[in-house]
Order: C-alpha cells, then structure tokens, then sequence
C-alpha cells in the first residue's frame, strides 16, 4: 500500500466511518493478482476491515467491572483483526500492536469457556448452539493465520487452537435447541475438522445429516425464517465446500432462489410468515450477502447474480457488510471471483407458496404481500406463525406495512385466514370463530366443596376452576370472515364480508410507514385517522398510495389484540401512520387500493 494510500485510512474516523466506492482510484492489488478475482471489491474490504482495526484498536474489548453475556462481538473483532493482521497489503500486516490486541481477545474467550469446551449466551448456560457461532467466526480467524504462518504469532496460534479444540468437544457431544442449530453445529465441526482433522467431527456431522434437512415445495426451512434460513444456507455451504458435499447445494440453491421473491426493492425481506421472532421484525437481505455470492460464482445462475449486484447497492453492504467479510474472502478463495457477467432478470412476477399461503406480486414500482398461513391454533410462542398481517403493499417509497381486521366477537382478535384459495387472479381469505356458554355440570361430575379441576375452555379463549371438558357447550356463536383480494396491474380491489351475530364491531386496520402524510382522512386527539368516507391518499417522496371509499360507524379502536395481549397490557400495534375504516355486523365492504 503507498503512503498516501496509509495517509488516507490514518484519516478515518474512530466513531465509524466506512471506505465508500468513491475512494478507489487505483489498483495497488494488481500487481499481486496472481489468479482471477474481483479486485475492486478487494479493495474496498481490506480497506473498510483495516479502518475496523483501527476503530477496535482505540478502545476496550470489553467495558470494566461488567460481565460478558454475548461473545459474539468479540469473536467477530478477532475475525476482523486476524484478516488484517495476515494480509500482506493490510497497514496492519505482521502489527505487534495488533497482535497484542487479538491475543487480548482470544485469553477473555479462553477464560470464559467452560471445561466442557462451552460459553454462555444470556440465558443458555454452558450453550454448544451458540459457542458453534462463535466458531463460525473465530475458525476462519484461525485459517487465515495459518495461511501466513509467522513465527510470532504461534501463541497466539496456539491459543486459538486450544480454544478450537475444547469447543469442539462441545460440538461432538453437546446438544442443540432448534433445527437450524443442527446445522449450525455441523458447519462448525466441518471448520475445526479443516484446520484440525480427526474422523469424530466427520461421524458427528453425519449423525446429525442423517435426521434430513427439511425443505417443503416452497423452498423454506421448517422454521420458515429469513433470519435463520441465511445461517443453514451458510452452514450447508460451509459442508458442502469443506466436507466436498455437493449436493447440499441444492437445498441451498432452493431456498435462495425463494428468498429472490421475499426480496423487497429497497433490500427488505418480507417476514410476515416467519415462525420465529423475525415475523414482527423488519430485516434485510444483506444477512445473504455471502450464500448469493458464493453460489452465483458456482452456479452462474443469473437470479443469484441479480442479487449479488442488488446487496451490493444497498448501504447496508458498506455499513454491514465490507467492514466484516475480509477474513471469509480469505479463507475462501471461491468467494474472491468475480461475479458472472449473465442476463438480467425480469422483477415482473406473480409467484404462489401454497404451503406458507403468502402470494408474491410485483408489478413494476409495486410490491404485493397477501398472507394466510398462521399456525391453528393460534399461540403466541416462538416457533409458530402467529401475524396478524393479511396484506402488505409498497409502490416505491409510499409503504402500506400491514392490513388487519379485528372484530370485537367475544375478544378474540385479530382476523387470521384459514389458508388462501387462489381462483385465477382472485385470492379468497377466509375465517371461521366459535364460542361457547356452557350448562351445569352433570350430577356425576359435582364436587360438594366447588373445588374443580382448573382447565382451559373448550373454545380456547381463558382458563377457570370449572371442569369444562365436563360440561356440555350451549348457546354456541359462530362468526365467518371472508375477504378476496383481485389484483390488475399492481391495483388490489378488497370485497370483505363478515357475518355472525349482529351489532359486533369490525375494524379495518391499515399501518402506513411512519412520517408519510395522509390527505382525505380525519385524525382524532390520539393520532388515529378514520376514513369516514371517499378516497384517501399515502404520500412519500414522490410516491402516493390511494385507497378507500371508507366507511366509519365507531371509533372504537382499543383492544383490537384478544386477550391473549391484552390481559398482560401487550399490543401488537407498530410505530407507523394508522387509518381505520369501521362498521357493525353483518359488514360488507369494498374497497381499492392502488
């Protein structure tokens, strides 16, 4: 690197500035481009990672007098710090400096693991599913040092490979929480087996393997999660490469390929129906950078290679991505090719996942969500579907996070379809609710002193010292909802229909992205807007959403979560611009959004 190349990282900011594209004027790694690769995207790694260094360099690893919970960041630091530190073109290469600081890091991982060859993380105690994602940092870290094996450095070699060795007892013997665990665990013994060899990874890797990795028609994981299938497709790949399995690929090809529709203009993933914690979160698809890079170069697939190009112009690449991924570009050469120059790839497309019902439309500027596929019954856990959300819609930077419907039928909450019939262009949501009153108990079943047994009510909705399995169900009320959804063109025309008793109170809920500016509906002291009547409108930028005619016949708008929120003071309500449109049973009502 030259002086004024040194000059110019030494001029970076220690609260975080990043090396953008802008920077790059020349081509100090020519020179050493012994084998094809991308070398402007070298550039702009080892520079973000050395500006990294210098940022972990400048302050403690570890706050004073606290206790670490999370070794995460401290094993993504040694990542950065061994990359920079075994790069011949780093200004970091061969630092003593640094060495001390990664040899700082690695005694606070080795006095914190356990005899057992694990680490804590929050409430897992002694955790081989988490101590296996600090491997998958702290592994590479060990790989590239070997790369450039200095005779300076074999203490701190050394501590790495004991704490490498004794997690790997873990991993050979410990157990795991959920699916993707499983696969967590097996990339991390297929890196200690690379840099460590011995036939006890390989048997645990395939005892593991032989469970099956599930994937439905869909192309999703059983947990049906973007946050977690990006950690099992990084995981397959990571077997698949080291253990030369190649036909793991193919569950990850499947499921990146789906990813492509879940994928949002602007890099959001839609998550809606996740059956993990991601399902109410908002996330991007940088968390993929890595598995679409890697298998764009193996298979020239051009929905892979779109993606590459679309992550890459995302700030969360220059935030995310370049300041992290130099020690994973070292350690594997296949990620330094360039990308395949292939055909573009049409962002016109309708696509149905009948076994996750959620439908994927987007049409130009336009991006339609519709979703009915929770889990019945219904529970507020993780590991089920459990949103609310039955249609989302995006036309440029105007955003419609969610629609919801809520009646207020014996509080049970929020509308979620029993699955969605598609009918040509028509999508058919539909609902059905219960509810019950129950008679005296049978002489049988009475107990002179009242005490009976505490059990949950035949429909689900609370729990009482009454014995109602016992009992027999009486004055039984029952309320279907239905809505079809026609989309032309991007517009959406809404038929919603919900009969049952008469006089129950039905909420049309939209959630716009906050700081839009709503026109045509009327905003009451609690900033809630009702559409009374006529057509509102959603401006953001340059961009409007219309929607309506509306319809107002309460302002009720309280509890609109069931019990199971509210008794706990809970709501599922997000941050964002809220309009309702409400009417009475029987409700009918058409609306267009578009």
């Amino acid at each position: 690197m030259s002086r004024g190349e040194f000059i110019k990282l030494g001029g970076l900011s220690l609260v975080g500035t990043l090396v953008s594209n802008s920077i790059f004027a020349n081509d100090f790694f020519l020179n050493k481009n012994k084998t094809k690769e991308d070398v402007l995207l070298m550039k702009k790694l080892l520079l973000n990672n050395d500006a990294k260094v210098k940022i972990i360099l400048n302050k403690a690893l570890v706050e004073p007098n606290v206790r670490l919970s999370n070794f995460r960041p401290i094993a993504s630091a040694v990542t950065v710090m061994a990359a920079s530190l075994s790069n011949s073109s780093s200004v970091y290469y061969k630092s003593k400096v640094l060495a001390e600081k990664l040899n700082e890091a690695m005694d606070i991982l080795l006095k914190e693991q356990y005899s057992d060859g694990t680490l804590d993380a929050g409430g897992n105690r002694q955790s081989p599913p988490d101590t296996a994602f600090v491997l998958e940092s702290i592994c590479p870290a060990a790989a590239v040092l070997n790369l450039d094996k200095q005779k300076d450095f074999e203490g701190l070699r050394n501590k790495m490979k004991t704490f490498i060795v004794n997690a790997g007892e873990a991993m050979v013997t410990g157990g795991i929480h959920t699916p993707n665990h499983r696969w967590v665990v097996c990339a991390a013994l297929a890196n200690i087996n690379s840099l460590y060899p011995d036939p006890k990874y390989v048997k645990r890797i395939d005892q593991w393997l032989a469970e099956g990795i599930y994937m439905n028609a869909d192309g999703h994981y059983s947990e049906r999660s973007g946050i977690y299938s990006a950690v099992i497709d990084k995981a397959l790949i990571t077997i698949a490469r080291l253990l030369d399995r190649p036909k793991l690929l193919d569950i990850v090809h499947k499921n990146l390929t789906t990813y492509f529709y879940y994928t949002e203009p602007n890099g959001d993933l839609v998550s809606v129906d996740s059956k993990r914690q991601d399902q109410f979160m908002n996330i991007k698809v940088n968390k993929f950078y890595l598995q679409y890079r890697y298998m764009a170069i193996k298979t020239n697939d051009p929905v892979f290679v779109h993606m590459v190009n679309v992550i890459e112009n995302l700030p969360e690449f220059t935030s995310e991505i370049l300041p992290d991924s130099l020690c994973f570009f070292m350690e594997n050469e296949e990620l330094r090719k360039p990308i395949p120059a292939v055909g573009s790839v049409t962002n016109d497309f309708e696509k149905f996942f009948a076994l996750s019902n959620l439908a994927r439309i987007r049409r130009g500027n336009t991006s339609v969500t519709l979703f009915g596929g929770n889990d019945k019954p219904l529970e507020i856990v993780s590991g089920r579907s459990s949103n609310p959300n039955f249609l989302m819609y995006r036309k440029g930077d105007s955003v419609l996070r969610y629609m919801r419907l809520s009646t207020s039928f014996f509080r049970m909450g929020y509308f979620s379809a029993d699955g969605i019939v598609k009918e040509g262009n028509k999508y058919i949501l539909k609902e059905s609710k219960e509810a019950d009153y129950y008679q005296p108990l049978a002489a049988e079943f009475i107990k002179p002193d009242g005490d009976y047994k505490l059990s949950e009510s035949q429909d689900g909705r609370f729990w009482n010292k009454m014995d109602f399995e016992s009992r027999t169900r009486s004055n039984v009320k029952k309320q279907v909802t239905m809505i079809e959804i026609v989309e032309n063109n991007g517009a959406l025309d809404i038929d919603f229909i919900v009969d049952g008793p008469p006089n129950v109170e039905v909420t049309i809920e939209m959630c716009f992205k906050e700081g839009s500016q709503i026109t045509g509906a009327v905003k009451d002291e609690k900033n809630n807007y009702f559409l009374k009547t006529g057509t509102g409108q959603l401006s953001a930028g340059s961009d409007s959403i219309q929607f309506g005619p509306g319809k107002c016949e309460h302002l009720n708008v309280e509890n609109l979560d069931s019990e199971e929120y509210t008794y706990h003071q809970g709501s599922l309500r997000t941050s964002g611009e809220h309009v309702y449109i409400t009417g009475y049973t029987p409700f009918r009502h058409k609306m267009t959004i578009s």
